[in-house]
């Protein structure tokens, strides 16, 4: 019997999700995408779960997009990490192809139509980012290895970020030729200023662990055989935590870059006030009053 290509368990309140193609890096087709969103989508309205952990299997975190029997010519677009020297060269790993099908997206007729490749972005690789971003529950990536293009991105959009010590992060789209997307112009600056930015997209680098982790794109950086225990640790310890107040700070950090100050302090009232409401929060207030520690059950 053939393993799904996204595992997915639940337990103690955490849901661990994990692209399962070691042999293509992970590579990310459209199957695995819209499996993720789903149960991503899913976790936002389930009460027993209360964190998430996206990881993946073998050696890469995620090496891109891989729209192979999509019907898309996909040569020579952003994700061909062979010979790359990005230590990929001998894999199985078919990485051809990044977010959008640049050469022939009219896949029936082999011609492309014009909006065919803002499109497919726009219903694809722009869908699973957004995803992560407005999931209600903290998710925590877990890079195991290689995050390229799509990849990186990926793990970037996450609200935590662990790296085991041989993880990768590239920017794979200037060797093609082509403008990074997968949201990455939306994510980057925000993490790590306009000038980094750009010099990561500009160059494509291969980006080790540790110099993502002085750049800000990491929280962590951990040796390879402690990363699922960490990654572990902290989603245990946002599963006790109070689950709709995080909800709700990550909406407001989340939109806090978009929004002048005005804006920012309406809505942190605005998030308080539904706060207040929830159990969790009077469960706090309660415990600090009597001077125990809190027991959060996560509405």
């Amino acid at each position: 019997m053939t393993e799904p290509e996204v595992l997915h368990t639940t337990g103690d309140h955490v849901l661990t999700l994990t692209l399962n193609r070691p042999e293509a890096l992970n590579a990310l087709t459209p199957g695995q995408r819209e499996r993720v969103i789903a149960l991503l989508s899913d976790a936002s309205a389930d009460p027993a779960v209360r964190a998430v952990v996206l990881t993946g299997t073998g050696r890469g975190f995620c090496a891109g997009a891989d729209l192979r029997g999509t019907g898309a010519d996909l040569r020579g677009t952003g994700a061909d990490l062979r010979g790359a020297g990005a230590g990929l060269r001998g894999t199985d790993a078919d990485l051809r192809g990044t977010d959008a099908d640049l050469r022939g997206a009219g896949a029936a007729t082999g011609e492309r139509i014009a909006g065919d490749v803002a499109r497919i972005l726009r219903t694809g690789a722009q869908r699973l980012i957004a995803a992560v971003l407005d999931c209600e529950k903290p998710v925590i990536a877990a890079v195991n290895g290689t995050a390229a293009g799509l990849g990186a991105h990926l793990a970037f959009a996450c609200d935590l970020v662990l790296a085991a010590e041989s993880a990768r992060f590239i920017e794979v789209f200037v060797r093609r030729g082509l403008v990074p997307d997968a949201g990455g112009a939306y994510l980057l600056p925000r993490l790590v200023g306009p000038q980094r930015a750009k010099e990561l997209m500009f160059f494509g680098d291969a980006l080790t662990a540790a110099d993502a982790e002085r750049l800000g794109l990491v929280n962590r950086v951990v040796p390879d055989e402690d990363l699922d225990k960490t990654a572990r640790a902290w989603a245990d310890r946002l599963a006790t935590g109070p689950t709709r107040a995080l909800a709700l700070t990550k909406q407001l950090v989340n939109a806090s870059l978009d929004t002048d100050r005005g804006t920012a302090f309406a809505a942190e009232a605005a998030a308080q006030e539904i706060n207040m409401a929830t159990a969790d929060a009077q469960e706090g207030v309660r415990s600090f009053v009597e001077r125990r520690s809190p027991l959060f059950r996560g509405h």
